[in-house]
């Protein structure tokens, strides 16, 4: 990806971070050892920053038994939809900082603060490891920074869009947009695996984490290109 103790949950989801559906906070969840990084250190100057939303149910549907992937995957402490994948720094050209310098780490009050938006301990360090140490603040302020945008992203009836007839990158924008005003197309990159099932979705923003337009060469698939949408939790 650009990249846990398990307990008997507590209902503790808000639409808001569950995006409609339920979410079952572990009361404890253990701090997993900082992940070896994927790639060596980049030290370069942030240019803006890409908050990065995964679509759950196409993330789970070959993962639902997969140990690794439990938190998220199994049902057992939650059904979600949208979440939080991360929030990452960009760079020039497509070379985006990484792996900064930190002695940081996120404790366990943060890791279960943000489990509702990011169900996987093991996702939340390694994104602060990769992206966050870039940002130049703690890990529970890197963390806070990308809740609060990803809450104030609103879609909630993927199941009526994944049935829209001729489905296509234009028309999910489009229908983005309708639910996020203060969004243009531009400003939204799709992600999509094999056969154009969509995988995440990439919101642009500025380096005052203000929606901006994706840079140039780096906006994602075309508007035509057709996308379906999994719907199986």
């Amino acid at each position: 990806m650009r990249g846990t103790l398990i307990a008997v949950g507590l209902l503790a989801a808000t639409p808001a971070l569950a995006k409609g559906w339920q979410c079952n906070v572990p009361p404890q969840i253990n701090v997993p050892p900082s992940p070896a990084p994927d790639a060596p250190p980049r030290i370069v100057p942030t240019t803006g920053y890409t908050l990065a939303i995964s679509w759950s149910p196409e993330f789970c549907r070959t993962r639902r038994d997969d140990p690794a992937h439990a938190t998220q995957c199994s049902g057992r402490l939650g059904r979600f939809g949208f979440v939080l994948h991360g929030l990452w720094p960009d760079g020039q050209g497509g070379k985006f900082p990484q792996y900064c310098p930190s002695r940081l780490l996120p404790d366990a009050t943060t890791l279960r603060r943000n489990f509702c938006t990011t169900p996987s301990a093991d996702l939340m360090m390694h994104e602060w490891a990769k992206h966050g140490t870039c940002m130049g603040i703690s890990p529970a302020d890197y963390f806070a920074k990308g809740r609060a945008l990803f809450q104030s992203f609103e879609f909630r009836d993927m199941a009526r869009l994944s049935r829209t007839e001729g489905l296509d990158v234009g028309k999910v924008k489009q229908a983005l947009v309708l639910a996020n005003p203060r969004l243009r197309p531009e400003m939204i990159r799709l992600l999509l695996g094999r056969d154009g099932w969509l995988r995440e979705i990439h919101l642009c923003h500025s380096r005052k984490l203000k929606p901006a337009r994706c840079p140039i060469g780096n906006s994602g698939p075309p508007d035509t290109v057709p996308v379906k949408i999994w719907r199986s939790f």
